[in-house]
């Protein structure tokens, strides 16, 4: 029955936590001599929800699905696209709010569109209690609260799938790629479902309590089941919630109810809750009998389809979750210098158990397991156990309770030296009935419950040590397992792709590479060269590699380098371009688009030599570039910048002509391997002015051979051209144009930029200078920059003059900073590498705000990182 009390303690909540609010949350830091005990119930300190913004705003990407009634946060990472919703938060946004979630950065798993329930309709949200009961029930939300003792309790809820990437880098499994922040915690007000389902009286057969959601799907409603005895054990902790850290659930969460199954995986607490049924057999629902299972390892996802039994086996469905840990710090490219900063290093992270058993221990090794170091654990769960009030309208009543359903933070205080002579740092946790992470992981074909030893490697890069996570989550590049995978390494070998080579370091062990198909099976259509022809436009493109047709109009306006891409290569044989440039997930796409083979005839028409030709009329081409043709043009002198740079001037068709290269955007140049004779191609930004007539200069950074590893093919190619050699051209490409005074388009849609934040390290600074350089060029143009530019000597630092010129006189207009990360003692800029304290630092966030970034691969994805978790949108971010 409701409290008569409880607006006085929802008071006393509110105070408390406006109490806690003052101060910033953080990870907990354990205290040995602190005593978690009182007499006094207001002195007990419990953790209690981080500050909360609901939002507001309907993101642009979910205005054109059906959760256009959904406000969400912009810092989230997309799972599945834009639609449905499954996100996890950026893994240091996770770990920094500390013990609890906040409901915005909370994870979402949806199946599917969010049911839109309007604020007058809670109160009377109805769900019923059926099947094997003595007392059918149908319960309203009002009658819920008023009529059941009301709960609060802390639960980490955690999806079957997290971690489930590194599978995916092993072998592709049936799910999409979860990083390790697969995992939230949150306070959850509500009624134990014991007591419901005690009320209508389960009959004598009665053994599992299957739940129905309101969220309508392709193969009927969301259902799953769980055992009636687990429900009816209050150490279980089993309940129906419709609050979260204090406020009602939002839509994204299961508003106005769901139901919340501790220490089980999330698929079990089913949102937007309509249906409890008291069955004798586990659920029959489609999603709880093709979801949340792990099949034997050695199903292959073919021999699954084929055959059900392997679905409708109960022992293959997973209920408890597994023993898992994860790193947060050091985090995914973080870099420590070992010049003038601290002797020791405090990693941490967090693990979980599962069913309630408590994490009695996590271990780390940095020698590959031979030996192991304890580190501490911080179990903020407990502090509540010695809490006996109220909060957010619930009774906090813990002391009794034996089981564990929380996240722990473990921390290791590891001397820097330590680290500096270490290749890798392992995690591994362990629950009290001695479960523990295994070395090597379970691949299964939905790819859950992931749980192998949390891998951090350590490369040492001069006087820094940078460190790489396993992987980064969704479609985000990055992680030493992507690296050992491109360089041919074995992922399941057994040491994680590499050779132990004991003093010497680790050597890679290849894989056997296999041709990624790219046909559509099946397809015997032959296409004529009129056919390919007629499809030479934007409106429908075609486009042929290795004499297969293939359509690009439904790819255009996902395709990262822009529509222009495929729009230019509309009607032509791109083979060169599109093998020498993409990657093995782009090539494995192509059967969805694939259409057809040329004949015969097509294929010898297309193999005919390109002619570049003036225009029809025989005049001189006032423009040298062709978006669908490569011309040619001969290297007519070389400048040596520094040792590893020059500038390459080519000589155009006449002293007349111009590139005819738009502001912002890129061509590509074409040369041939000296050996191989395959088409080596990559894009550059030119640095010469684009109104300057007769030459064309390209900025190159030059790329040697060392012993440890091949240089670039191209840069070096380039550097060995004798003068007068030609070189062929194309373009232009590229999704982004600056049209002037703040106005620009991306991928052909048009945008107002008040603000340009420039990132760039080495050489990409060409396409940031060609930006910049027709901002301040233009007196009228009232857009503003902050160039950010990182090299690691002064000598490095490329177009220096030209921006520091550039700059002089428009100081209300422009900021140029430089950082170096091996300055002299003469240097007066910045050092350090360019990071996210830089960017929040000089480029504080805000809406019309652009942020264009072009660099090394590193960079580009620790700023990616640093800026999401800053708040900036993806759709602030351009990278070149």
């Amino acid at each position: 029955m409701e409290d008569p009390n409880s607006l006085q303690h929802d008071k006393h909540s509110q105070a408390v936590v406006e109490k806690h609010q003052r101060l910033p949350p953080t990870p907990p830091v354990s205290d040995d001599n602190a005593s978690t005990t009182s007499s006094q119930i207001e002195d007990v300190e419990i953790p209690l929800p981080p500050p909360t913004k609901i939002p507001s705003q309907v993101l642009d990407q979910d205005k054109k699905t059906p959760d256009a009634h959904v406000a969400r946060d912009p810092r989230l990472i997309r799972l599945t696209g834009v639609h449905p919703f499954n996100v996890e938060a950026p893994l240091s946004a996770l770990f920094n709010e500390g013990f609890l979630t906040s409901p915005e950065l909370f994870y979402v798993r949806n199946h599917g569109a969010v049911p839109e329930v309007k604020e007058a309709d809670i109160p009377d949200w109805e769900f019923s209690i059926e099947g094997l009961v003595e007392r059918p029930l149908t319960i309203t939300l009002r009658q819920l609260i008023a009529e059941y003792e009301q709960i609060t309790c802390p639960i980490t809820l955690v999806c079957a799938g997290n971690r489930r990437k590194e599978q995916n880098q092993v072998r592709k499994s049936k799910g999409f790629s979860w990083g390790a922040a697969g995992v939230s915690t949150a306070l959850f007000t509500g009624v134990a479902m014991a007591d419901l389902i005690r009320k209508a009286r389960p009959r004598r057969k009665a053994r599992y309590v299957c739940m129905e959601g309101a969220d309508k799907l392709p193969n009927g409603f969301y259902g799953t089941s769980v055992k009636l005895n687990w429900v009816m054990d209050p150490n279980r902790g089993m309940m129906l919630a419709h609050k979260m850290n204090g406020e009602m659930l939002r839509p994204d969460h299961g508003k106005p109810l769901r139901a919340v199954i501790p220490g089980q995986i999330g698929g079990r607490s089913v949102k937007w809750l309509k249906k409890l049924i008291i069955t004798a057999e586990p659920s029959d629902n489609w999603y709880h009998i093709y979801d949340n299972r792990v099949l034997p390892t050695m199903i292959s996802p073919e021999e699954s389809a084929n055959d059900p039994k392997w679905w409708t086996d109960d022992r293959y469905a997973i209920y408890d979750l597994s023993t898992n840990s994860a790193t947060a710090y050091p985090a995914h490219e973080e870099q420590l210098s070992l010049v003038g900063g601290p002797d020791h290093y405090v990693a941490k992270g967090y693990a979980y158990g599962g069913g309630g058993r408590r994490v009695t221990r996590v271990e780390l090794s940095l020698d590959k397991g031979k030996s192991w170091r304890l580190a501490r654990i911080e179990y903020p769960e407990d502090k509540y156990r010695d809490a006996e009030q109220y909060l957010f309208g619930g009774r906090l009543d813990m002391s009794w309770r034996e089981s564990c359903f929380c996240w722990c933070f473990w921390s290791l205080d590891i001397p820097v030296s330590d680290l500096a002579s270490s290749t890798d740092l392992l995690v591994r946790a362990m629950d009290e009935s001695m479960n523990i992470q295994p070395r090597d992981m379970y691949w299964s074909v939905l790819g859950m419950m992931n749980n192998p030893w949390f891998r951090v490697t350590i490369s040492r890069e001069g006087d820094f040590l940078r460190f790489e996570h396993p992987t980064q989550p969704a479609l985000l590049p990055g992680g030493w397992m992507e690296r050992v995978k491109k360089a041919g390494g074995n992922l399941a070998n057994g040491h994680w792709g590499e050779r132990l080579g004991g003093e010497d370091g680790e050597e890679t062990v290849p894989e056997i590479s296999k041709e990624v198909p790219m046909k559509k099976e099946g397809l015997s259509r032959s296409i004529t060269i009129d056919e390919l022809r007629k499809h030479d436009n934007e409106k429908d493109p075609w486009f042929v590699v290795n004499n297969e047709v293939y359509s690009g109009t439904s790819f255009m306006k996902e395709h990262p380098g822009g529509a222009q891409s495929i729009i230019s290569a509309a009607g032509l044989d791109t083979t060169d371009e599109f093998m020498a440039i993409h990657s093995e997930t782009a090539k494995s796409m192509m059967p969805g688009y694939h259409i057809g083979t040329l004949d015969a005839a097509a294929q010898k028409t297309l193999s005919e030599p390109e002619m570049h030709s003036s225009t029809d009329s025989g005049e001189p081409e006032p423009v040298f570039l062709r978006s669908r043709a490569w011309k040619t043009a001969p290297l007519h002198s070389k400048q040596i910048i520094s040792s590893d740079t020059r500038i390459f001037t080519f000589r155009l068709a006449h002293e007349g002509q111009t590139v005819g290269l738009p502001i912002g955007q890129h061509l590509m140049i074409r040369l041939r391997d000296p050996v191989s004779r395959e088409a080596i191609i990559r894009s550059y930004t030119p640095i010469s002015d684009p109104q300057k007539t007769g030459y064309l200069d390209v900025l190159v950074k030059v790329y040697f051979d060392t012993g440890a590893a091949k240089g670039g093919k191209m840069s070096q190619a380039l550097d060995a051209l004798p003068i007068g050699h030609g070189v062929d051209f194309k373009g232009p490409i590229g999704k982004f144009e600056y049209l002037g005074h703040g106005l620009c388009t991306i991928s052909g849609t048009e945008r107002k930029v008040r603000n340009f934040v420039m990132i760039c390290a080495g050489s990409g600074v060409t396409p940031i200078f060609q930006v910049f350089r027709a901002i301040m060029k233009d007196k009228s143009d009232p857009t503003t920059c902050t160039v950010l530019n990182g090299n690691r000597l002064i000598e490095d630092i490329l177009c220096k003059e030209d921006l520091d010129a550039l700059a002089k006189g428009n100081e209300d207009r422009a900021k140029v900073l430089y950082t170096l990360t091996k300055a002299s003692e003469e240097w007066q800029g910045l050092r350090g590498r360019i990071d996210g304290k830089l960017v929040k630092k000089h480029c504080p966030r805000d809406e019309d705000s652009l942020v264009l970034i072009c660099g090394p691969e590193a960079l580009e994805k620790a700023i990616h990182i640093a800026l999401r978790e800053q708040g900036w949108a993806d759709d602030q971010l351009l990278f070149f």
